[in-house]
This record gives C-alpha cells, sequence and structure tokens, in this order.
C-alpha cells in the first residue's frame, strides 16, 4: 500500500481506514432522489424517481452528502431492476441494494430473489419475457425454494477503490480491446 500512497494516490491508506472506520449510512432510493434533488449541485445526468442513479449521483450522496461514508442505497423501483428480484409490498419497489463508496461509487450490488412462483411469473408477463426461454429458472420456485439473496461485486471497482487508481481500464487485470476475444 505505501507504492500506492506514495505513487498513486497520496493519503490513500489514511483514506481506505478513514471509510473502513465509518459507519454504513443506510437509506431507501427514494430518500436518495429526494436527497438528489435537494442538491445545490448541476447533475450532468438528470434525478428522477424511477431512473437508475449514475456514477456522479452515487458518488455525491457518498462524498458530499455523507461526507465520505459508505452508503448502502435499498429499494430499488422495479422498473430498473432484474425481473428475478423480490417485489416489495409496496408493489412499486424491490428487494434490492447498492453499496456505494467514496471515489468509486457503486462497489458491490444485490438482491433478494423472487421465491414466490406466481409473482416471478407475472413479472415476466409485464416484461414481455418468453417464460418458455425460462422453464429452467421457473422450475427452481416451481419445485421447491427458500428465501435467498445473490449480489455482485465489481472487482475492477474494488482494485480501483483500494489503490486509487483514477481510471477503471488501469484496474482491469487484462487488455480489453475490440475484437480481441476468440468466442
Amino acid at each position: 500500500m505505501e507504492f500506492f500512497d506514495t505513487w498513486i494516490e497520496k493519503g490513500i491508506i489514511s483514506r481506505l481506514s478513514d471509510v473502513a472506520d465509518k459507519e454504513f449510512v443506510q437509506l431507501t432510493y427514494s430518500d436518495a432522489v429526494s436527497l438528489l434533488l435537494k442538491a445545490k449541485k448541476k447533475f450532468q445526468f438528470p434525478v428522477e424517481w424511477g431512473r437508475d442513479l449514475h456514477s456522479e449521483h452515487e458518488r455525491y450522496i457518498t462524498e458530499q452528502a455523507f461526507a465520505g461514508c459508505p452508503v448502502i442505497i435499498r429499494d430499488y423501483p422495479k422498473d430498473i431492476k432484474a425481473f428475478y428480484m423480490r417485489l416489495n409490498d409496496d408493489g412499486k419497489t424491490v428487494a434490492a441494494m447498492d453499496l456505494l463508496v467514496p471515489r468509486v461509487g457503486e462497489l458491490m450490488g444485490g438482491s433478494q430473489r423472487e421465491e414466490r412462483l406466481d409473482f416471478l411469473e407475472k413479472r415476466l408477463d409485464e416484461l414481455k419475457l418468453v417464460k418458455d426461454n425460462y422453464w429452467w429458472y421457473l422450475d427452481l420456485r416451481r419445485y421447491g425454494s427458500v428465501p435467498h439473496v445473490g449480489f455482485g461485486l465489481g472487482f475492477e471497482r474494488l482494485v480501483q477503490f483500494a489503490t486509487g487508481v483514477d481510471n477503471i481500464r488501469d484496474a482491469i487485470p487484462f487488455p480489453r480491446t475490440p475484437g480481441s476475444a476468440e468466442f
């Protein structure tokens, strides 16, 4: 870490320690949108309930609104999330969350999966997805399931956050160039 502190981001060790020592802030997507709408900052991308949050919004929330605290935003609108996320009782949001950290924005996202077959089938219909293409997924619910969750950690974002590199392309462990994947 001393290498990164010397050559990449001066003060990264204290920044990471500072974030690790802070309490996690938790708020709903609706509260996050309200906070952004009240911000005295002009964002490049519009803020509106039902739109996905962009990196600039996420970074504003964690860096400025909550002074560098890690932030968990939960209960996202169902229309901007995947069909398999569990519908909340309000019928408008899903049991999904994102973990935001300073300098990066979203580091990790997760959700409770919809274990209720009838809700899952209704959601596929709403999205006009062909149920036959999801037979195997529906069978997982049809023949028994339990409430469960899943999450994804952005590895390159974690490397970017932990090392202080400015551009995520510098955190990718292999070169990505157009036409180079031979599959």
